[in-house]
């Protein structure tokens, strides 16, 4: 109808009146109708009809140009079909030659704005010299016209985006421009009734910095101390927070990135490795996420006060979408000849149990056969004993059926039969969900156990030394070699302070360390009280950012004094100088550089794990030297995730020795206005491998001591070391009853750096030598589980010692597990990580989570041995019913699963799965859903079972695809805590 009466000038007048007044009432959905319906086509076509005009009729432009400006935002090719039409100017042009017609030009503005979201238009717009305009427009403070200055500012900041306008506005000197129009309001709005044209200054200077030369000019013109100055004095008035956070995010992007002040990125420490083939793997010199945090880095550029802990989505790109890939295809990979070298770690599976004995430890060192095959004199002999049983071959199958029998349909009965001599107890299969989460013992500590009974600790000279009570600091002796004698009257007898010192000597670490740390010697025991998660005051980020930025604005207040370097032993302070010390030279250490900021300031540097160049985030270090009633920051400057809980209420943990002398040996959550944010170093390209530049990440926190010259420890979680699991090993070996429980250790292979990687194996002994009993004992199915992969995830190590001292235990629950499983245990797949500092990788530099797919012999020997345990189970058809990795979750709360199925992969892709329609048992759910059902910890809301691309290489995804175990499992233990259940803070 309009198109039809285009010279019937009132009529359009009254119908564009109509059509505005439609859309003011209905809002976006009629104005979504109305592009729909074509109208935006018909607008174009009219005001290209009506610009012909001349002079053309005001009063329908300004109909036309507000209706454009309503329904735009609606129609995303707007900006295409005005450049098609060849109106994109006509708006321009209005306001050229209308610059004191303010009823015009205000909607010409608005359909400016709209017409710039699309890039090709902006820069078409720019070249004929909008840019220029809009600053003929907006100006210093003046209530008049504030309607259009608002929307001039919003046009010139759409404008800005395009690389092209902003490189204009630079060289035309805008940047000053903008700076001092931003002041002139800041100045003149004393109360706060422009703040939106304020943000859109704002907003402008956002956008003209997003160009390397727009940054320059910010700084030139000294923008970093203006917006400083004019935020700070808006901190008081809460209302103004959008302007203090923009500030704020322009100031901290125009922050000349540095190096970090180190001689390379790469580890302080070195080892060589072996010589391999050139078709060997090479160690990875990229980001490699794991398999329990999908958190690539994003550099992105707002990151606003509030942001929530949003749960992880899936890429579809990489979910895997190949039903060949997805399926098992359950593939030895290794000649049977070659995996009969693991038969000596099966001993339960041909022993006839005739003459009762103690089952000690045995290190079994296993060597790789040689080209023309292996012999074992002994393997005549064992196939023998285990040819007089039964097959077992559908044995784990029909165990597997059962499983679900019993847990999904709430079975009745007892006990159920599997055949001859194996007899699985409902109540058996309710405790081995027990363990998975370390629970259900009440004594159990966060940590795993309780560690002390009453006994008598001396200090020897590797224990940190110098350290007296406050009552007995004026009769300190002078004599070095002083030993400290404590008594203490709940230590656990799983911790032996001589004993971990025996193990501390054969324990192998590159930097040869020497010392060992306080903790770790003496052990520790749960706080006495609960730690709440920590609620974060607003605005601390902020706050923190700000203080930052002043080393750039006032940077004669900084020090900038090196106080700890591991790549300079010789650097060392005057004794009189009040500083803090700093050590990490002890096992699992890790803290590279500290630099002295301001007087109770300190930025820390970690250390890269050995032979890569990032994955800095575990922390383990000793600070000394301290004064009470002082606030120390510290300021972990080279982390790498993008986001952390350290931000939602997780909080770095303390040891104070002084602390553990008056008998309160505790780990406990400290530090107040904790966050975690971007901050202005970033990574060479050169040191990264040739990766293009990131930005690092800042741990926070501020620590006020309670004892004078105290010694603490800090860490990213409770310490566990790779000697302390030889010691509770030794300490259950020790105390467990070999009539009851069959307890055996082996050495599964030596690591790179020489360390012994243990493999256990608990059962519970046959009730006699009978036949039958025998026979049971045999037929008992696997259960497989590993932990500590991950270095840095030392949670992972306090659930699988939680998981050995309940399996050890003589609960009922325990012993009905014993009796109806063989659990087949690696405690700590990369011995070398944990020693040395790591936070995710072997000595070889890689990530030994992404290495199950093709395992190397000689750069990841307990990977490649782990698989060849499991490997020898399926090929002699004793798949474990379950294979669980135990790891640690540093951007989720809870504990929880990722497992593998074929269909929930499918679901999550865009592909029409006709494959959808295949059989799967949905055991796979079994586990994790009884989980959720008697563990408070447990949220099966964050478990996944979807096999993901990058993922196909992780222990979960290899173990169900090439071995063929249904249930195999990562298990996630947060960080931070709970946020669900009777254990939420």
């Amino acid at each position: 109808f309009l198109l039809q009466n285009t010279k019937d000038p009132q009529t359009i007048l009254n119908i564009l009146n109509i059509l505005i007044e439609v859309i003011s009432v209905g809002g976006g959905r009629r104005a979504s109708v109305l592009v729909t319906k074509g109208g935006t086509q018909i607008l174009l076509q009219l005001l290209l009809t009506a610009s012909k005009d001349s002079p053309p009729n005001e009063e329908l432009m300004v109909l036309l140009h507000t209706l454009l400006a309503k329904i735009g935002p609606k129609d995303k090719k707007i900006g295409m079909k005005a450049r098609i039409n060849g109106v994109l100017n006509i708006p321009l042009n209005l306001v050229k030659q209308n610059l004191q017609n303010h009823r015009l030009i205000l909607p010409c503005l608005q359909v400016l704005r709209v017409y710039s979201t699309n890039s090709v238009n902006a820069v078409s717009l720019g070249k004929n010299g909008v840019v220029e305009l809009m600053f003929k427009i907006i100006g210093p403070f003046s209530k008049k016209n504030t309607s259009l200055m608002k929307v001039a500012l919003d046009t010139l900041a759409a404008l800005l985006k395009s690389k092209t306008n902003a490189r204009r506005a630079v060289d035309r000197g805008y940047v000053q421009v903008l700076l001092t129009i931003y002041v002139d309001w800041h100045r003149h709005d004393s109360r706060h009734r422009y703040m939106l044209i304020r943000k859109g200054v704002l907003q402008c200077i956002k956008s003209v910095t997003n160009i390397k030369l727009g940054r320059k000019a910010f700084i030139d013109a000294n923008g970093m101390k203006i917006l400083y100055n004019t935020s700070q004095e808006c901190l008081a008035v809460r209302t103004l927070d959008p302007l203090v956070n923009t500030s704020s995010l322009i100031m901290r992007k125009c922050f000349p990135k540095n190096r970090l002040p180190l001689p390379t990125i790469k580890s302080a420490f070195h080892f060589q490795l072996p010589v391999i083939p050139a078709s060997g793997p090479v160690a990875q010199l990229y980001m490699d996420e794991s398999d329990d945090n999908d958190d690539a880095e994003t550099e992105s550029e707002i990151e606003t006060e509030n942001d929530d802990d949003k749960d992880q989505h899936f890429k579809n790109d990489d979910i895997e979408t190949d039903i060949n890939k997805l399926k098992p295809r359950q593939e030895l990979g290794r000649p049977i000849e070659e995996l009969k070298m693991y038969e000596q770690f099966f001993p339960e599976l041909s022993e006839n149990f005739q003459v009762k004995e103690e089952y000690n430890r045995r290190p079994v060192f296993l060597e790789l056969p040689k080209k023309d095959g292996m012999k074992d004199s002994s393997s005549h002999h064992q196939n023998d004993q285990r040819n007089m049983l039964p097959s077992c071959q559908c044995l784990s199958q029909e165990i597997v059926k059962g499983l679900d029998r019993i847990s999904l349909q709430n079975s009745a009965k007892n006990d159920q039969y599997y055949g001859p001599g194996c007899v699985v107890k409902k109540e058996s299969i309710a405790s081995l969900t027990t363990l998975a989460c370390g629970k259900p013992c009440e004594h159990v500590s966060p940590c795993g156990s309780s560690l002390f009974e009453g006994s008598s600790v001396q200090l020897g000279k590797l224990c940190c030394t110098g350290v007296d009570s406050e009552e007995e600091e004026d009769s300190r002796s002078s004599s070095s070699g002083e030993q400290v004698m404590l008594e203490v009257s709940d230590v656990s007898s799983v911790h032996d302070c001589d004993l971990y010192i025996e193990m501390v000597k054969s324990t192998k670490s590159i930097p040869e360390y020497s010392e060992v740390a306080y903790p770790d010697y003496f052990g520790h025991i749960p706080p006495p009280f609960k730690e709440p998660i920590l609620e974060r005051p607003y605005g601390v980020q902020r706050t923190k950012i700000s203080q930052d930025i002043e080393r750039l604005i006032y940077q004669n207040d900084i020090i900038d004094r090196v106080v700890y370097d591991l790549d300079n032993l010789s650097c060392s302070i005057p004794e009189e100088a009040d500083v803090l010390k700093f050590n990490s030279k002890f096992e699992s250490g890790n803290l590279r550089k500290v630099i002295q900021i301001r007087k109770n300031e300190y930025d820390l540097i970690l250390n890269s794990d050995i032979n890569s160049n990032h994955y800095h985030q575990w922390f383990y270090f000793e600070v000394s030297g301290m004064k009470t009633g002082i606030g120390y920051r510290f300021n972990i400057i080279n982390c790498e995730k993008s986001n952390s809980q350290f931000n939602y209420g997780m909080q770095p943990l303390m040891y104070s020795v002084q602390e553990a002398l008056n008998s309160q040996p505790c780990w406990t959550r400290v530090g107040t206005d904790i966050c975690y944010y971007k901050n202005h170093f970033s990574r060479s390209s050169i040191a990264a491998g040739g990766q293009k530049g990131k930005s690092y990440y800042t741990i926070t926190f501020t620590v006020t001591f309670q004892h004078k010259d105290d010694v603490c420890y800090f860490a990213y979680h409770y310490p566990y070391t790779y000697s302390t699991l030889k010691m509770h090993l030794q300490k259950l070996e020790s105390m467990h009853n070999p009539q009851q429980i069959y307890f055996r250790q082996d050495v599964l292979c030596k690591t790179l750096g020489g360390n012994s990687c243990p493999l256990i194996t608990i059962t519970a002994m046959p009730e006699s030598s009978y036949y039958e009993h025998v026979c049971q004992f045999r037929n008992r199915p696997y259960v497989f589980l590993s932990a500590r992969v991950h270095p840095g995830e030392t949670n992972a190590s306090w659930v699988m010692k939680g998981t050995l001292e309940y399996l050890m235990s003589n609960s009922p629950n325990a012993q009905c597990l014993r009796e109806s499983y063989i659990f087949k245990i690696i405690p700590m797949l990369n011995p070398d990580g944990v020693i040395n500092g790591n936070h995710r990788c072997s000595l070889s530099g890689e990530d030994l989570n992404r290495q199950w797919q093709n395992p190397n012999p000689d750069l990841h020997p307990t990977i490649y041995h782990a698989k060849g345990l499991l490997q020898y189970l399926a090929a002699i058809k004793r798949l474990p019913l379950v294979y669980c990795d135990y790891h640690g979750h540093s951007r989720k709360k809870n504990v929880f699963m990722y497992g593998c199925s074929i269909k929930e992969t499918m679901w999550h892709t865009s592909v029409n799965a006709a494959s959808c329609d295949l059989m799967e048992d949905p055991g796979y759910r079994a586990l994790p859903k009884i989980l959720s059902q008697i563990a408070p910890a447990f949220c099966m809301g964050s478990c996944s079972f979807v096999v993901e691309k990058s993922k196909e290489s992780t222990a979960r995804v290899v173990v169900w695809r090439e071995i063929g175990v249904q249930r195999s499992y990562t298990m996630e233990s947060t960080l931070c805590g709970c946020d669900q259940g009777k254990y939420k803070v």
